[in-house]
């Protein structure tokens, strides 16, 4: 304990030095005691040949007004002396303060073009949104997040990505993005998310990176590596990601991404179903689409109806919407993992712990379970899935 207690003092010591010696403390203290000297000579050049200028507080006074350059004339000296000391103090005043003004000024400039940049670290900011990567046509993309998202103002949202600086700027000049923080740094970099406070985020999404010339297995592994880097530093943030290739979905289900997006194959089985003639494009879209009023919305159940049958919430409803199903384990993976490890040991029976383990562990997040019968249970977590109709 005394050796932890004298290497703790040693470096108390150590920093106080320093902190003595830097330039600024020096300059500092050289100031305030040429101000000093100043001011003594005014007070006994003055004391006796001005009657203003009666005690150390006046003379302090005086110092003060003419430091500032403020100039009340309340007191002014007579003295040859005292008068010659007034304008070494008038014009060190007025260069004092223009340096300390410049500084001042310096320093807003220089965080501004860092913030504008992505250089500047956020501070003080939880329960954000993270958006991670770049691609072309993302002012859409951050339009459809913001009109998809009321609750999000723009400066609880950070991008992160290796863009370049007129595509950030393009974006910033948007009158509905200007709030919008920006980090200029790869996104599968652990200090770099830190920057990010990604610690305190409650929500990310983890874009196909556009931002550089990667190829599509390139692209995939970052976006892995990025979700379980989030996942390390942050168990319960609700992470979305979007891949490229179906193969690395297995990998991201074992890092507990929330939801992930297969963009190509979206995009491939909407050309398949389009080849039918059946007009099965169009019904997706208007479905998905944030321009229509038509689409499907998800809806949390009374809790009354939790534990009970389906078919006694479908009977209960008043609504134009058609309920088509149910969302099951919505929320956070990390909490809905950690509720079912905790549900499944409290049966007594061993056999049925471990049944109810193996339940766990294939335990899938956001499962949507289509049109179930009436005497299917609802379970926790679970949210209702409706079809709204056009208001017409």
């Amino acid at each position: 304990m005394g050796e932890k207690q004298n290497k703790k003092n040693r470096r108390f010591f150590t920093r106080l030095f320093e902190i003595l010696t830097s330039k600024f403390v020096i300059v500092s203290f050289l100031t305030i005691l040429a101000f000093t000297v100043l001011m003594l000579i005014i007070f006994l050049s003055e004391q006796k040949t001005n009657s203003s200028i009666n005690t150390l507080f006046d003379a302090i006074w005086y110092t003060l007004v003419t430091i500032t350059t403020v100039g009340y004339g309340d007191i002014t000296p007579h003295s040859v002396l005292g008068r010659t000391s007034a304008m070494i103090l008038l014009l060190a005043g007025v260069a004092l303060f223009g340096a300390l003004s410049g500084k001042f000024a310096s320093f807003l400039f220089d965080r501004q073009q860092k913030k504008d940049r992505g250089l500047l670290k956020m501070n003080k900011i939880k329960n954000h949104f993270l958006i991670c990567g770049w691609k072309p046509n993302f002012e859409r993309i951050l339009e459809g997040i913001l009109l998809a998202n009321p609750e999000i103002p723009p400066e609880k949202i950070i991008l992160l990505n290796n863009s370049s600086q007129n595509e950030m700027e393009k974006i910033k000049a948007h009158s509905r993005f200007k709030n919008i923080n920006y980090i200029h740094g790869d996104f599968t970099d652990e200090d770099t998310l830190l920057k990010s406070q990604i610690k305190t985020a409650e929500r990310t999404l983890v874009l196909a990176d556009n931002s550089e010339n990667f190829s599509n297995l390139e692209t995939d592994s970052r976006t892995v590596l990025a979700v379980i880097t989030i996942k390390n530093l942050n168990p319960k943030i609700y992470c979305v990601a979007e891949i490229i290739d179906s193969k690395f979905e297995k990998h991201l289900s074992l890092a507990h991404c929330d939801e992930i997006i297969l963009s190509a194959d979206y995009g491939q089985n909407l050309l398949i179903q389009a080849s039918s003639g059946k007009g099965m494009s169009h019904i997706l879209r208007e479905l998905i689409s944030e321009e229509n009023d038509s689409g499907i919305l998800i809806c949390d159940i009374p809790s009354k109806f939790v534990g009970n049958n389906y078919g006694e919430y479908r009977l209960s409803l008043n609504t134009s919407d058609i309920l088509i199903g149910l969302l099951e384990n919505t929320g956070n993976f990390y909490s809905r993992r950690k509720e079912a490890l905790a549900e499944a040991q409290k049966n007594p029976n061993v056999e049925e712990v471990v049944n109810n383990l193996k339940k766990v562990k294939s335990l899938k997040s956001n499962l949507p379970v289509f049109a179930p019968k009436d005497d299917y249970i609802i379970p926790k977590n679970a949210k209702a899935i409706f079809i709204h109709g056009n208001s017409f």
